[in-house]
């Protein structure tokens, strides 16, 4: 039996950071994973997505070419190239992890794992043959995958997730997005620009529920200026798929509608990966599906550690990696400190941009702060006018008592670049007036945010 010091089960950006910060660290590492390195990240979502959406981008850049003095004629789309170039940059980033686990020396596993008492790991390979493996320290990080409703069974073809939806054979001419997080809206936007008739269907009262209601306010705005229907509040009680295409009734506080499309793609969140994995073999505890661990991610059972999706903290890539990091520097007796949840940046990569990290006004309020709002638009910003993206503004929330930065809330071109900004300050614990005396350089977009801040502190210049 092979033995090591770390064993991650699954290579997602959890599982193969965590494997190669753990062989810097010096242990004998292992991932095991059943598909393709680098995880659903990699392959079906971050970064093939983000390809789409700039191929998106592009062909509209290319509709709007006059707005910029420019004439180009016959500029049309090729969907199939489309979805042809996203594969193909999925392919070459995992192509990169590849690389990376030979150059650290990280042994890859091919097949199911299967956890076991004993910090074992059984695998299955594709042949049906099983061999076992033993370690010091299990990591799970085995992700999750789309979310079904009883109301939406996905079919593949005409009730899809987030897979089918990167790589369909033909784009349809019209289509329903149930759910309005990152995924439904991202996924509207690329079939929109692409000419896709798309209706989003959010069953809270606003879309990118999460956000500042300002935020959600104003991508509601643009998306129906750009031709995407919104019905909030709604929700999608039935589908009849016996026709051509699909027939969804919608349950509003005005009755029912019944939408026709060609397509239904269902947004509605994730389901994580914990079964058929022998969580329950080992005793390891879970609750509402999600593995509980500490705060440095071990489980009720000594040995056994998780992290990423499959765990109660945000599902995101870059959280993901981060656990995975802090998991194996504890285990290498660095001095590591919990992750601070509250300054986890969150991003939605449409046109315009949303980003925010902290909390939003709503929730500054609830908890009782006095607090300090500013906000800049990005109409009065010069580089945003030059570059033809004035939509969207930049919102900053403070503590009016100490000048704790508790929130910065973006949406516009690039602001997915710029939260890094309010991401560093809070970390660093910086006030709004500190903010406010860092020099910003002229033009850029990033200007938004000082001037943001002078808002708060009635300061501010370009209003």
């Amino acid at each position: 039996m092979s033995t090591f010091d770390i064993i991650v089960l699954g290579s997602g950006p959890g599982g193969y950071v965590t494997a190669i910060r753990a062989a810097q660290l010096g242990f004998k590492t292992a991932i095991i994973e059943k598909e393709s390195l680098g995880g659903v990240c990699l392959n079906w979502g971050c970064i093939p997505t983000k390809a789409l959406l700039k191929s998106a981008q592009v062909f509209q850049y290319l509709q709007h070419a006059e707005d910029y003095g420019l004439k180009v004629k016959g500029a049309d789309k090729d969907f199939d190239a489309v979805v042809k170039r996203s594969r193909g940059v999925a392919d070459g980033m995992s192509k990169g992890v590849q690389f990376l686990m030979k150059k650290n020396k990280i042994e890859v596993i091919k097949g199911y794992g299967t956890l076991k008492a004993g910090k074992k790991v059984s695998v299955k390979a594709e042949d049906g043959s099983t061999t076992e493996y033993s370690a010091s320290n299990i990591i799970i990080a085995t992700g999750a995958r789309s979310r079904e409703l009883p109301s939406l069974p996905q079919d593949g073809k005409k009730i899809i997730g987030y897979r089918e939806a990167m790589t369909l054979d033909k784009q349809p001419k019209k289509m329903i997005v149930v759910g309005s997080g990152a995924i439904g809206i991202e996924f509207a936007y690329f079939y929109n620009s692409m000419g896709t008739e798309v209706t989003v269907v959010e069953y809270l009262p606003n879309i990118v529920p999460v956000e500042d209601e300002d935020v959600s306010k104003q991508l509601e705005r643009s998306f129906k200026k750009a031709g995407v229907k919104v019905m909030t509040s709604a929700e999608v009680t039935s589908v009849d798929t016996s026709g051509d295409g699909v027939k969804a009734t919608v349950k509003t506080a005005k009755g029912e509608k019944v939408l026709e499309a060609d397509i239904v793609l269902s947004a509605v969140g994730i389901k994580t990966n914990i079964e058929n994995i022998g969580l329950e073999d080992v005793g390891i505890a879970t609750d509402r599906d999600k593995i509980l661990v500490n705060d440095y991610y071990q489980t009720n059972i000594p040995g056994y550690y998780a992290i990423g999706d499959v765990t109660p903290g945000p599902a995101l890539a870059h959280v993901a990696s981060a656990e995975g990091i802090l998991c194996v520097e504890k285990l290498a007796d660095m001095h590591v400190e919990p992750l601070d949840y509250g300054n986890i940046p969150g991003c939605t990569y449409c046109s315009p941009e949303v980003a925010s990290v902290g909390l939003t006004e709503k929730q500054a309020k609830e908890q009782g702060f006095d607090i300090k709002v500013g906000k800049f638009p990005f109409s009065a910003s010069g580089k945003a006018k030059a570059s033809g993206a004035s939509d969207g503004f930049v919102k900053v929330i403070f503590d009016a008592k100490y000048g704790e930065w508790l929130g910065c809330h973006m949406i516009g071109a690039g602001v997915t670049d710029m939260i890094a900004e309010a991401v560093l300050g809070r970390k660093l614990e910086t006030t709004g007036h500190e903010v406010l005396k860092a020099i910003h350089p002229h033009p850029t977009m990033s200007e938004a945010v000082m001037e943001a801040v002078a808002a708060a502190y009635d300061e501010v210049i370009h209003l």
